[in-house]
């Protein structure tokens, strides 16, 4: 399926949850690696704020793209920030969604207030 680029230079992304490793199979315990390279994949919680309006994102993310420096609460750079639709059923139950999917996570600074 299509992945979507995300515009984010106008909006204000901030953490709302650490990087903390992805589990594929919450019932073995596997974790997440990416298809390609194989690398330990991250999850995140971010609030997106644009234009007024806001929304919570989890995020995946390669290991190696954790930065230096998170602090919860924080604004953020989501460089890469691409939005993929899907679709599965489980237990005989259509489920759909959006994944948010970043090539790395790091600090960034408020923007500058208009008028301040």
């Amino acid at each position: 399926m299509r992945s979507i680029r995300v515009e984010t230079s106008a909006a204000t992304i901030l953490l709302t949850e650490a990087p903390e490793t992805k589990v594929k199979d919450r019932q073995t315990g596997e974790i997440a690696t990416d298809a390609t390279s194989g690398e330990t994949l991250m999850t995140l919680g971010v609030v997106y704020i644009e234009d007024g309006e806001s929304a919570l994102l989890k995020v995946t993310i390669p290991k190696s793209g954790v930065g230096e420096g998170l602090a919860l609460g924080a604004p953020v750079a989501l460089p890469g920030l691409v939005a993929r639709p899907w679709e599965s059923t489980f237990n005989g139950q259509q489920r759909h969604g959006i994944a948010f999917r970043a090539a790395a996570v790091t600090p960034a600074a408020f923007p500058a207030q208009v008028g301040a």
